[in-house]
């Protein structure tokens, strides 16, 4: 694999008030798959701000990680990594940094802040700028296909017009004109005006003003990336490419952009263009004009709206539709990387029965997971030589970063088959991932999933797999393939949200052994390790293992059943608040949490006794639960119509039927968050104060093709925007896996993955 001999890196000194100094670009060598070793300097001249100076602490951004170097408190790492982090000497100006070498495009947006000197408890002020929540609306992040802009029928003759976005937002258009404060990933989007709502969308998700512009490029080809989010604009420059922007009407009011003798030029560009803003484009005479809407004067949460009274509302089942099964819509192309050699394992660990040390005690596979598509991968992009089939079994998803994912358990891949002939056998993994593309349920309709370009392994159709996988688990499925032994990763809850860009999953690590002659399968679980999942790139979802074990096999098995993230104060997609974690235990639910910042610290979970938490944690054999019942699949959230929680759950009596109850609170259940909610206290504690209802009657699906029930099932919240039931609407869409009773070669596959809504009013 090609890797360029240096990297640029970009360095910006940013004091807390906003005052911009010059930009120095500098060059660090990068050692795939070693580490960023670079040496910065900062100017020293600082603007003065108060009349102390305030400490610097340094700031990388590789658009998934965010690295904090400096000394600052515990309160103000807001899922960090702080194995990566290497402190900086303060006051010095200049530091030599040592980074792990990021699968993106390494930390390519550096820059120092300074932080105030004061430490406020809430993550979002200090050396952060806070935005007002005005101007929202509930923009859709995924889009239907449509016909790409051609080059030039927007800009020039469009420039400096202002008009209204879908999402009732007001942006100015600009021409030619690139910014430097990339929000990664770039995207791939069809039209113009399909980059502007990819921009809305990612400040609605986030609930903060981060994507201040969006660059969209028509003269891209099919296939490639052609939309850039913004997060500032103070560093333009001439576009290389046909650029059709805008900049949300606000910022571009008053925006300063640094004059230097290299940007002067550009200024001339800017003023010149800008008298083009009275000319307008017939394609878009509807929504340009040269004067800006009217500006919305109300703040409200975006997106969610609540029920009204001091009471619950007991939900009631309305309506409900089938959609039907899913078809899947494999990719095109994969990414045609060669990892070394895996390691072979002594012939003493090739026999059967579990190991524990073959998921503790080895580094992970490079031969496993998804891989991303980035600047390092992008040139290795080859074409898939046949279309696969998959037979996917499982299936759980959830809402991440603009996308609607569906994550499975054990897939395989099969050459073409028909009604006359079944496929030959490709591969088999232990995980797999698909993002829905169309949003065919919003119209009642089954949906189209589709394989990441990043899941694939060759040009044939073998697959890396979802979850990685350690190279001591690898190295045992190779040795013992045809034996009928092998360790799985499954996921076997919904999606939990992290943040607005990043979800988890705690999933199982299961040791599979089958007879040989009869196919009979014993599954034994091992313990669990957490999956951090990112989506949005090019590439497809891509899941990373940063910790190889996390509860071990003699304990209840914590968040594989699911979990629940309780927001903070900073609202939906924040860093702060925790994660509630459902142990699944003979009887019912056990309950364990965490707070959001300290996920991959096992020490820092708490555990519910049924009167307090502890850190003790309990058996298996534990009576503490939050919620009893033989559940089997179970997914639980907050209802802003209702005021209250919901449980919606599949039982272990194999009945096809998804049952839900709610929280019996005596008042309405309001977030910290939200209008009227108390700051001070965490709402999700309220699962552990009240009874639920009577269990009841959501949806009766039908059983499989082969007749045999149904299972997997589970909400994909969010995917009704505004209308969704968390969102304070009424619509939900559920999904599960039907057997259809033939053989995984076949045309119809072993497996259906069905779809269907309830309404709960």
């Amino acid at each position: 694999m090609h890797v360029p001999a240096t990297l640029p890196l970009s360095v910006l000194m940013q004091a807390s008030d906003a005052v911009a100094l010059r930009p120095t670009v500098i060059n660090a060598p990068f050692a795939e798959p070693s580490r960023v070793n670079a040496t910065i300097s900062a100017p020293s001249q600082l603007p003065t701000v108060d009349s102390s100076p305030k400490p610097l602490e340094l700031i990388l951004q590789d658009g998934r990680h965010t690295w904090f170097h400096g000394n600052h408190p515990k309160s103000q790492h807001r899922g960090l990594h702080h194995k990566h982090t290497t402190k900086i000497s303060i006051p010095s100006m200049t530091a030599a940094v040592t980074l792990p070498a990021s699968s993106t495009a390494g930390p390519e947006n550096l820059r120092f802040a300074r932080r105030a000197q004061t430490v406020s408890s809430n993550p979002n002020q200090g050396a952060y700028q806070s935005w007002i929540l005005a101007g929202f609306s509930n923009p859709t992040s995924t889009l239907a296909p449509a016909t790409r802009s051609q080059p030039g029928s927007l800009c020039p003759g469009n420039n400096g017009t202002v008009f209204r976005s879908s999402s009732g937002i007001t942006y100015q258009t600009i021409c030619g004109i690139n910014y430097g404060d990339d929000i990664r990933p770039f995207l791939m989007v069809a039209s113009f005006d399909a980059c502007i709502q990819k921009c809305d969308a990612y400040n609605y998700d986030n609930h903060a003003v981060r994507c201040v512009a969006a660059l969209f490029i028509p003269s891209r080809s099919s296939g490639e990336d052609d939309c850039y989010l913004k997060s500032s604009i103070a560093h333009p420059s001439i576009g290389t490419s046909t650029v059709e922007g805008a900049i949300r009407y606000s910022i571009a009011q008053s925006a300063q952009v640094p004059v230097s003798a290299t940007s002067s030029s550009l200024l001339s560009l800017l003023s010149s263009t800008s008298s083009a803003s009275s000319r307008s484009s017939s394609s878009r005479s509807q929504t340009l004009s040269t004067t800006p809407p009217a500006a919305s004067t109300t703040v409200s949460p975006p997106g969610v709206t609540y029920g009204k009274g001091s009471s619950v509302i007991a939900p009631k089942v309305a309506s409900s539709k089938l959609h039907g099964p899913s078809e899947n819509r494999p990719t095109s192309q994969y990414i045609q990387y060669t990892t070394a050699q895996g390691i072979t394992l002594s012939r003493s660990l090739l026999r059967a029965g579990v190991n524990g040390d073959l998921s503790t005690g080895y580094d992970i596979s490079p031969q496993t997971g998804a891989l991303e598509v980035n600047i390092y991968t992008e040139n290795l992009l080859a074409p898939l030589r046949n279309t696969p089939r998959l037979s996917r079994d499982g299936g759980r998803g959830g809402y991440l970063n603009g996308q609607h994912l569906f994550m499975f358990c054990d897939t395989g891949t099969y050459s073409t088959a028909n009604s006359a002939s079944n496929g030959d056998f490709l591969d088999f993994v232990s995980s797999s991932v698909a993002v829905d593309v169309g949003m065919n349920a919003l119209s009642g309709r089954p949906i189209y999933l589709q394989d990441g370009i990043g899941g694939w392994s060759d040009n044939v159709g073998r697959q890396r797999g979802f979850a990685p996988l350690t190279q001591g688990e690898q190295a045992y499925n190779i040795a013992m393939q045809g034996e009928g032994q092998r360790y799985a990763l499954w996921i076997e809850s919904s999606l939990v949200p992290l943040d607005a860009e990043t979800g988890i999953i705690y999933a199982p690590i299961v040791y599979d052994n089958v007879n040989m002659e009869t196919r009979e399968a014993v599954f034994t679980y091992t313990g669990n390790t957490l999956l951090r999942v990112t989506a949005g790139g090019r590439g497809g979802p891509v899941a990373r293992r940063p910790i190889r074990k996390l509860f071990e096999q003699s304990e209840p098995e914590w968040g594989v059943a699911g979990a629940y993230r309780s927001w903070g104060p900073s609202g939906i997609g924040g860093t702060d608040g925790s994660v509630y974690l459902f142990g699944g235990v003979s009887g019912g639910m056990l309950m364990a949490r965490v707070a959001a910042d300290s996920i991959e610290d096992r020490d820092a979970y708490e555990y519910w006794t049924g009167s307090s938490w502890t850190t003790i944690m309990p058996s298996t054999t534990s009576k503490a639960f939050f919620i009893e019942g033989p559940i089997m699949d179970i997914d639980i959230f907050f209802s802003p119509r209702h005021m209250t929680f919901i449980a919606v759950y599949l039982t272990k009596y194999a009945d096809s039927t998804f049952y839900y109850r709610y929280l019996i609170a005596p008042n309405a259940i309001i977030p910290g968050y939200a209008p009227g909610g108390d700051k001070n206290s965490d709402y999700a504690e309220n699962l552990l104060k009240y009874d639920w209802s009577e269990e009841q009657v959501l949806y009766k699906a039908q059983t499989g093709l082969g007749g045999s029930f149904i299972y997997s099932g589970g909400v994909h919240t969010r995917y009704f925007g505004s209308d969704d039931i968390v969102n304070g609407g009424s619509r939900m869409l559920l999904s599960w896996t039907a057997p259809t009773g033939q053989t995984p070669a076949s045309a119809v596959t072993e497996y259906q993955i069905v779809t269907a809504e309830v309404n709960l009013v």
